[in-house]
């Protein structure tokens, strides 16, 4: 189960207030690049830890993304000001207007570390793009930053990418203790077999130490059919527009059964898909309604789209938004393919809330019950824990 995470003192200032019940609250102001429809961040501000008379929390203060139907999304559900959140490429983006933080996210863009695709890395036009969330780090300082992106970065550029990255969010600021993790989002109640690197950094000057919360259902993952059926969606939920499937499309789901793809089910040889090369697994493939299910992809072409075990049909988006742990009074914003992007470039809010409990516990000095990172720390020279990411 592993062992019981311990937290040393608090050695500087979080920010206090009473709250109207007369507790004492420590709120962190959370500021986010990249922010997407704001997964991590309905998770950061859904934390909540009690301690006695103190309650500590993540409120958030900006945000930023380039892409207008994410900025929309995230305004609508996440924010009470949308002036805090700024549609603009991050590379225009004054970082030193913005306001004061205590906490900082972003989950920089992934396309060129992704182990579907060339895998680009450092040369791509995406790679580079960590640096930004450097210059946050730099020129705020906050006490404590989260940063996400796919298992394909560790070994992109022959893992000189990854380490790079890594010592330079070390050194940013005043320095910043990392703890870097490969999460299994099924081993924490998401109901997807979604995995993420996420990297968790607290201020050096604060002598504490983030460990990586132990797993909740690693036993007995959450499956799809309980996530889309317990309770069912209701038909007036905003999102739930079904795809208009063509015949064929129809014909040749109705032959694969569930957890099957194209390529393993039975199929009439006009069903069958004319491919050479690469055979993606995910192509045409029916979730397997006792199991959790697989990756919730935000782009790509025809049989992508993640389908239905029952109906000869692909998910709609309300669907998917379900899968990655999205409530139902969650509403996305812009056409059905840039909301099924949205969806599927999130994190799930319930993977992001437990990392964000486990952070606020480090500052409250509270135990929890934790694992060994999968890559250890070693004067900045991250050594993988092979056994951790297999």
């Amino acid at each position: 189960k592993g062992d019981i995470a311990v937290m040393g003192p608090l050695t500087a200032t979080i920010p206090e207030r009473l709250n109207s019940a007369g507790k004492i609250t420590s709120t962190f102001k959370l500021g986010e690049l990249f922010c997407g429809p704001g997964g991590l961040s309905l998770g950061a501000v859904q934390a909540k830890i009690q301690k006695k008379d103190s309650v500590y929390s993540v409120e958030h203060e900006w945000a930023a993304d380039y892409d207008p139907d994410s900025c929309k999304t995230y305004a609508r559900n996440i924010s009470r000001n949308p002036e805090s959140v700024i549609c603009k490429d991050v590379r225009t983006l004054r970082i030193e207007d913005l306001p004061n933080i205590d906490a900082f996210a972003y989950g920089f863009p992934c396309n060129d570390f992704s182990l579907v695709g060339k895998q680009k890395g450092f040369n791509g036009e995406f790679g580079p793009l960590y640096v930004y969330g450097v210059k946050v780090l730099n020129h705020f300082e906050p006490k404590f930053f989260l940063a996400e992106n796919v298992g394909g970065i560790a070994s992109a550029n022959d893992g000189e990418a990854f380490k790079r990255i890594l010592g330079d969010l070390e050194k940013a600021g005043c320095g910043y203790s990392l703890t870097v993790h490969l999460y299994k989002a099924e081993e924490y109640g998401i109901p997807q077999t979604r995995h993420r690197i996420i990297i968790v950094g607290i201020d050096k000057r604060l002598n504490l130490r983030f460990k990586v919360p132990a797993p909740t259902t690693a036993v007995s993952p959450k499956t799809v059919r309980e996530a889309l059926e317990n309770p069912p969606i209701p038909s007036y939920v905003p999102n739930q527009e079904l795809t208009k499937q063509s015949c064929l499309v129809a014909e040749r789901l109705k032959h694969i059964k569930p957890g099957q793809n194209v390529w393993n089910a039975v199929l009439p040889k006009h069903l069958k898909l004319n491919v050479k090369g690469a055979k993606l697994s995910q192509i045409y493939k029916r979730l397997h309604p006792d199991l959790p299910a697989y990756t919730i992809t935000g782009s790509g072409g025809g049989g992508t789209h993640g389908y239905h075990w029952k109906e000869p049909r692909a998910l709609t988006n309300r669907e998917r938004a379900r899968i990655q742990t999205f409530p139902d009074n969650f509403v996305f914003s812009g056409s059905k393919e840039s909301v099924r992007r949205q969806i599927g470039m999130a994190v799930p809010p319930k993977l992001s809330e437990q990392i964000f409990c486990a952070i606020l516990k480090v500052f409250a000095g509270i135990q929890y019950s934790s694992v060994v990172p999968s890559w250890d720390n070693q004067e900045t020279l991250f050594n993988v824990n092979a056994e951790s990411v297999k």
